[in-house]
């Protein structure tokens, strides 16, 4: 669900169906793609560390630009015919998301992007967290720090012509990738867990909270080819990293609180390793 999705296709002729699959190495140019784009799926904390009362609720929605993988990655070759690809199914990620708080400084949270189709993709994912939260006592000059700890997930699909989109569509070779009058209907799965630790600070300024935190994140994306090219043969194949992979990710925020109702914030959420990603939260709070 972003620029620069990649993958070619393989045509294999006289089958009416080619299925295989590619296993590739987290540091090939199909792995750190892979991992390039589940960086800005997960479900990082919405907003700067805090204790919510029992039964509390938030109701809330993020959004994030999805910048573009670095050209040299996009040159694939180990599963396909050699080629870069410049597809964009959204430049854009978004999510609603709601959390629960519970006893003990616990809390609950998750989201689901139903498949409606924005753009050219169209996600089915569920993303969920527990954290655990504790204050800390204020101090003279604010009003105090707050620790979190917290686990989340995500699993589920997003959807599009990552493969072979109309524009790259051609008729005059049958041995040369996209060789159809159809766009590919290719999956993206971005499944994955973490952890993570984070701690907010509340100077004096009223409803204001900034925060910063680290965690690892345990990824395990794969990628599922669906074209059917002008001689009838279906391309089924599945591009997946050949054991779990295991990315560092640092981030940080401020929250702002408005009437204890309302709150708004930014976060830059960073997996070194892969991407940097700016990421814009709000939410409304019943009690």
């Amino acid at each position: 669900m972003g620029r620069g999705l990649f993958i070619g296709v393989l045509l294999v002729a006289g089958f009416r169906e080619a299925t295989a699959q590619c296993r590739v190495k987290i540091g090939s140019n199909e792995g750190r793609l892979l991992a390039f784009y589940t960086a800005p799926i997960v479900f990082s904390m919405a907003t700067a560390p805090e204790v919510l009362p029992p039964g509390t609720i938030r109701i809330g929605a993020e959004a994030e630009y999805i910048p573009k993988p670095n050209s040299a990655i996009e040159q694939t070759g180990l599963c396909f015919t050699q080629k870069s690809e410049q597809t964009s199914l959204s430049p854009v990620f978004g999510r609603p998301r709601i959390t629960v708080g519970g006893p003990f400084g616990f809390s609950l949270e998750a989201a689901y992007l139903p498949p409606v189709t924005i753009a050219r993709a169209t996600p089915n994912l569920f993303s969920f967290a527990v954290s655990r939260t504790h204050h800390v006592a204020r101090g003279p000059l604010s009003n105090g720090t707050t620790l979190m700890l917290r686990v989340h997930g995500t699993f589920g699909n997003v959807k599009g012509a990552i493969t072979c989109s109309q524009s790259q569509l051609q008729q005059a070779s049958s041995i040369m990738p996209c060789y159809g009058t159809r766009p590919s209907k290719d999956t993206f799965h971005p499944d994955m867990f973490g952890g993570e630790v984070a701690a907010g600070f509340a100077p004096g300024v009223r409803g204001i909270s900034f925060y910063g935190g680290a965690g690892i994140n345990r990824i395990d994306p794969h990628f599922q080819v669906g074209f059917t090219d002008l001689n009838g043969t279906l391309d089924r194949t599945q591009v997946e990293l050949d054991k779990p992979a295991y990315r560092a990710a640092i981030f940080g925020g401020v929250t702002a609180v408005l009437r204890q109702v309302l709150d708004v914030g930014a976060q830059i959420y960073s997996v070194p390793s892969d991407a940097t990603l700016f990421r814009l939260m709000g939410g409304v709070r019943i009690r």
